[in-house]
């Protein structure tokens, strides 16, 4: 069996198609047909069914791509170890949600690849799940624990959601002096069809009947919507408080939620891997006081 070929097949299986991977490793779509081809007769198995639209994995495919993806992180872990001395260098690609990604992450991750040169960092902060299996991410900030699979998860931090509004809103509509008064506001919320967490739906805690008159699918989104006044929405604190134009409405009502690092245990054993979740760590808790 040829690695290249089995590389070939991780990039077909994770793109859903042969053009996509092509792409990706930078071949043409007959090289990666014919080698996806090369491996699936070395292993007298169909792996693929090609259509017009897309590849899919078989049965045999599914089964085989556990083994492929070992056998990757076993390539990567090799080739760490012989690497040159005790440099840390290649690519670690992080996942999270876009507000902690976007307001927290993205100033600071910078000081990593000061700390290390030979390092490179993707930073994917959009709102949705990532799986790690199908290596999308290296590492996942998650909201929830994960309950199953092969993967090794550590609690970040717990932070605060609680209900913002601009003052030039509050001036237009009044303030509420309870949460039933809800009702009568504009509120800001989620697109319902698109919560990628169940942590996310939340809205009921604070109004059973919570209604969005404007609903956006990402927390950035949501917190400039209500900075610009168009009404009130449930918003991270860590990136509320910081804002003078965001006013606590019914500040003794808050939420708790906790964000995860979440690693493949394939990958745990890979050195930058390990570094970077080591470095979410320690920016977390070296600055868990805005989190509260």
């Amino acid at each position: 069996m040829n690695w290249d070929d089995v590389r070939i097949f991780l990039a077909v299986a994770r793109s859903g198609q042969i053009l996509g991977a092509a792409k990706a490793l930078g071949l043409n779509h007959a090289t990666v047909a014919r080698r996806l081809t090369a491996l699936e007769e070395a292993l007298g198995a169909k792996l693929m069914a090609r259509k017009t639209n897309g590849s899919e994995l078989s049965a045999e495919g599914e089964r085989f791509l556990v083994h492929a993806e070992r056998m990757e992180s076993a390539m990567l872990a090799a080739a760490e170890s012989t690497g040159s001395g005790s440099e840390i260098a290649g690519t670690v690609r992080v996942g999270a949600p876009d507000g902690f990604g976007v307001a927290f992450l993205a100033p600071r991750i910078g000081e990593l690849t000061e700390r290390h040169q030979g390092l490179r960092i993707e930073l994917v902060p959009v709102p949705r799940t990532f799986s790690l299996s199908r290596r999308e991410a290296d590492i996942a900030v998650t909201l929830e624990r994960p309950r199953e699979g092969r993967l090794v998860a550590r609690k970040l931090t717990d932070y605060r959601l609680g209900l913002y509004a601009a003052q030039s809103y509050l001036d237009r509509h009044g303030v509420p002096e309870a949460l039933a008064d809800l009702a009568r506001h504009r509120l800001v919320g989620y697109v319902d069809d698109l919560l990628f967490s169940a942590s996310l739906d939340y809205t009921s805690e604070y109004l059973r009947e919570w209604t969005s008159t404007l609903a956006v699918s990402s927390a950035m989104g949501q917190t400039e919507a209500v900075r610009a006044g168009a009404g009130i929405g449930i918003l991270h604190g860590f990136m509320a408080r910081r804002d003078a134009a965001l006013v606590p409405v019914l500040p003794e009502h808050t939420l708790t939620r906790s964000y995860w690092t979440v690693v493949h245990e394939d990958l745990r054993a890979i050195r930058r891997v390990g570094l970077v979740a080591e470095f979410l760590a320690e920016i977390v808790g070296r600055d868990r006081g805005i989190f509260g």
